[in-house]
């Protein structure tokens, strides 16, 4: 069976994998810097790249469900560059293999890359942009935020003890995640729970709502506000002014100052 009969002509993925397909071919250096000079990992990169960029258009929530569907689905092995009877690799090593990319600044890299296309150029705008920012929940478990002096009641003993934290104050000064010490006890706003979480940051221009730029950092009242600075540093070097758009969550004065520095 051939596979590229199978896809019709004037699909949307016909074009974007075009375009994918140039930029990987430009950044083959860059690949085989990540790897052994003897050979690569059973996982390329591009066609991990390519099965990334499916998980987002499709919204599948885990790599699991992500390496199901590429089993099964014609449309997902064509695009990611597999055959009708190759095989598909496990999860796990997915997984792996996915944070060494993003170890080494590849997916970044290949972001930058994949804008910078004439074809995708043509749509983007840099005279309208806006910025927002959402909570990313931790895999930490709120069992494990305990107090930084070790003090405070035990855990009972097991793999997943009871901790009873009732009346006790917590807080990001006095305690820490014993598994995750990066993620912080944040809450979106008032009379919501605080959980452990970050923070991610998006900068989309306003002509056909592309996402330009992306990152993540650590939760704070302040971050918002600083990844929006520095999302849009790199567009601020302009003769014409710059609009940038923000929710309530950023104040007048920092609005300001952001519609300043570009």
């Amino acid at each position: 069976m051939d596979l590229e009969t199978r896809i019709r002509a004037d699909h949307p993925l016909r074009v974007i994998r075009a375009i994918v397909n140039a930029t990987l071919k430009s950044m083959s250096a860059a690949f085989d810097a990540l790897y052994s000079p003897v050979g690569r990992e059973s996982l390329p990169p591009e066609r991990l790249l390519r099965a990334l960029l499916l998980q987002a258009f499709y919204s599948i929530r885990s790599e699991r469900q992500l390496v199901e569907r590429i089993a099964f689905d014609l449309l997902f092995r064509w695009f990611v560059g597999l055959g009708v009877d190759d095989p598909v690799w496990d999860a796990t090593t997915f997984t792996k293999n996915r944070d060494r990319l993003l170890e080494g600044d590849i997916a970044h890299r290949f972001l930058a890359a994949v804008l910078v296309r004439a074809q995708v150029k043509a749509l983007l705008s840099g005279e309208h942009s806006s910025v927002d920012g959402t909570l990313l929940e931790a895999w930490a478990s709120t069992k494990s935020f305990r107090a930084k002096d070790g003090s405070g009641p035990p855990a009972d003993p097991g793999r997943n003890g009871v901790q009873d934290f009732r009346g006790e104050k917590r807080s990001n000064e006095t305690h820490a995640t014993t598994t995750d010490p990066d993620a912080r006890l944040y809450r979106k706003g008032r009379g919501k729970e605080a959980k452990l979480c970050f923070m991610g940051h998006a900068l989309m221009e306003n002509r056909h709502g592309l996402i330009v730029g992306a990152l993540a950092t650590r939760a704070s009242g302040h971050a918002e506000r600083l990844a929006a600075l520095h999302l849009i540093e790199p567009h601020a070097g302009r003769a014409q002014r710059v609009t940038v758009g923000a929710d309530k969550h950023l104040t007048l004065n920092q609005s300001s100052a952001i519609s300043t520095g570009c």
